[in-house]
């Protein structure tokens, strides 16, 4: 069921949640800001997600209206529906410039009108794209789970989009919910994640500096649960103090099997 983060005026933004059929890809999230006429479509997830989110946003607009794509990195659970969306939609592909090249391997060569034009390309630095009066800000969160890695920072609602960053495990079926106190208890949901898919400390360190000074109202992930309140702030303390990656790597990560070297010829 799609959950309304926000809504004021003429300006709404939509979490569709828990559209992955069961255990066949881990649970995503998608979201949509709407303002006045104008639409964003928020990592949009991959071909399994297509035909499910298509209805879902169904209630708010037809694909045809859509005026944006942005997608936060380059993984198939976030741009592997990429060719269905230049097909059906006339939206043009926002992403890192990093990534540019690599996105249209997802979309067949036959089909048209999926060319640079359809592509919105930023810069390491981040940037902005107009959504009606407004806009929406991408943020750098290069080389946490991804290289070339944008949040979304929305000014009306004050929402940071971060992709993976603050992503939590979740199973299917549970409600969502913002998490708002008692970050302790949710905390295991996220430490395996983080541990394992963020570079180094150091970039933890960078973003949570950059996001105290945004001062968002909420922190909502591509996974999982969006953070708020003291929430919020204890996730930031947690992540500015995490050791994660390659921080975590000694020699006993790079040793060959052992088979290996049992063995008398060549593999």
């Amino acid at each position: 069921m799609p959950a309304v983060l926000f809504e004021s005026g003429e300006h709404r933004c939509v979490v569709f949640n828990d559209l992955v059929r069961g255990d066949d890809g881990v649970q995503a999230n998608q979201f949509l800001i709407q303002h006045g006429k104008a639409n964003a479509l928020l990592d949009p997830g991959g071909a399994l997600l297509y035909n499910p989110l298509v209805l879902a946003l169904s209630n708010y607009l037809k694909p045809a209206d859509l005026d944006y794509v942005i997608c936060s990195h380059q993984d198939p659970d976030i741009v592997g529906s990429i060719d269905k969306w230049l097909l059906y939609s006339q939206a043009r592909i926002v992403c890192s410039e990093l990534w540019g090249r690599f996105v249209p391997h997802v979309v067949p060569g036959y089909m048209q009108h999926t060319g640079q034009d359809r592509y919105l390309l930023v810069s390491d630095r981040g940037g902005e794209v107009a959504l009606g009066d407004t806009c929406l800000y991408l943020v750098p969160g290069h080389f946490m789970h991804s290289v070339g890695n944008l949040g979304v920072y929305d000014p009306v609602s004050q929402i940071l989009f971060s992709g993976d960053i603050g992503a939590s495990l979740v199973p299917s079926g549970e409600a969502y919910r913002t998490i708002e106190d008692d970050f302790e208890a949710h905390m295991p949901r996220m430490r395996g994640f983080h541990r394992r898919y963020m570079t180094t400390n150091k970039v933890l360190r960078l973003w949570v500096e950059m996001v105290r000074e945004i001062s968002p109202a909420m922190i909502v992930p591509q996974h999982g649960f969006p953070l708020a309140g003291q929430a919020m702030k204890d996730f930031l303390a947690w992540l500015e103090g995490l050791e994660c990656g390659v921080d975590l790597l000694t020699s006993a990560d790079y040793q060959p099997w052992k088979s290996w070297k049992n063995r008398a010829g060549g593999i």
